[in-house]
């Protein structure tokens, strides 16, 4: 082979790396970005809300609203705590090298309940406060009662139902 020609042939193998790097390059930031929308789609519509909710209230029930659904919130509190701590203890009994299947299942069973007791704590209150409003302002947050909320997706992906016990046949 020539000089001229190991030049020439060099000078295609840079162009054809930089090509490809580029091509490489330009497909991963497209792949991001699809992630970031795919991902922004999954997420619960946190930027709306009860803030968004709030916003459509009378300037003079926002404040009798937020107050009273910051006390029904801290009242369901330890409800949320018990659940979440019941389902960490469910964890880590059944990672245990004899899981024993039955503290499991009590485990997920009480924080459920804890969970449930929780909910109707806040839908209790929930309801207590919207009987205080007018129609319109009731109209514009009765969407707190909706199970998956005004973002439109449930929390964490979790759907309406609990699931079934162990020993429950299976759905047809």
């Amino acid at each position: 082979m020539s000089g001229r020609t190991l030049k020439i042939a060099l000078a295609a193998s840079v162009a054809l790396n930089l090509f490809a790097l580029g091509g490489g390059a330009a497909f991963l930031i497209s792949r991001a970005k699809v992630d970031e929308r795919i991902a922004e789609q999954r997420r619960p519509g946190r930027e709306g809300g009860f803030p968004q909710l709030i916003s459509r209230l009378s300037p003079e029930a926002r404040r009798e609203v937020r107050t009273s659904m910051r006390a029904v919130a801290l009242s369901a509190r330890p409800d949320f705590e018990a659940a979440r701590e019941a389902r960490r203890q469910a964890v880590e009994a059944a990672k245990q090298p004899q899981m024993d299947p039955v503290r499991v299942q009590a485990l997920l069973d009480q924080s459920r309940t804890a969970e449930l007791r929780g909910r109707a704590r806040l839908e209790g209150g929930t309801i207590a406060m919207l009987q205080k409003l007018d129609v319109q302002d009731r109209a514009a947050l009765a969407e707190l009662l909706a199970r998956k909320g005004p973002g439109g997706a449930g929390r964490n992906g979790r759907t309406a139902e609990p699931p079934p016990p162990l020993d429950a046949p299976p759905p047809p």
